[in-house]
């Protein structure tokens, strides 16, 4: 019959072991430089658009973005609230602005909001906020039927 033997431990030898390089950490990236928020009263009034969802979910909205200061890549953050969708200039924003100006809405806020492909929005944006609104054509129009219905559209 045949004794297992234990193997010997291992051990290291100092010899063979480099010594670790000292090691330099890169210089941090710059930050990034917002745009000048423009001034006069063409610059901070709300300005609206309509525009109609391709099957992507992107709209074009290149006056409304420009006139916000959000160029192509820039950051964004969509939120939800009362059935608009809400994005606001984030620079950690998961989202950007897409290289040719489109809005680019993620498939779940659409889904959230009942936008399909093709669907009618109305869009606002406000550059005293920095905020751009979506909302759903459906919803404006309601609105101002409640409001004529009410006898306050006169």
């Amino acid at each position: 019959m045949r004794r297992s033997v234990p193997a010997p431990a291992e051990q290291m030898i100092a010899a063979l072991i480099p010594v670790p390089l000292p090691r330099v950490r890169p210089p941090r990236p710059p930050l990034p430089h917002l745009p000048a928020r423009s001034t006069g009263p063409d610059q901070v009034e709300p300005h609206l658009d309509v525009g109609r969802l391709d099957p992507s979910g992107r709209i074009s909205a290149r006056p409304l973005l420009h006139r916000l200061g959000w160029p192509p890549g820039h950051r964004v953050q969509f939120d939800i609230a009362y059935g608009a969708v809400t994005a606001r200039s984030n620079p950690v924003g998961r989202h950007a602005i897409g290289a040719t100006g489109l809005l680019a809405i993620p498939a779940s806020v659409r889904q959230l909001c009942h936008l399909a492909a093709g669907a009618v929005v109305v869009l606002l944006a406000d550059p005293a906020h920095d905020v751009l609104l979506v909302y759903p054509a459906r919803t404006i129009a309601r609105l101002l039927a409640d409001q004529l219905a009410a006898g306050d559209g006169s």
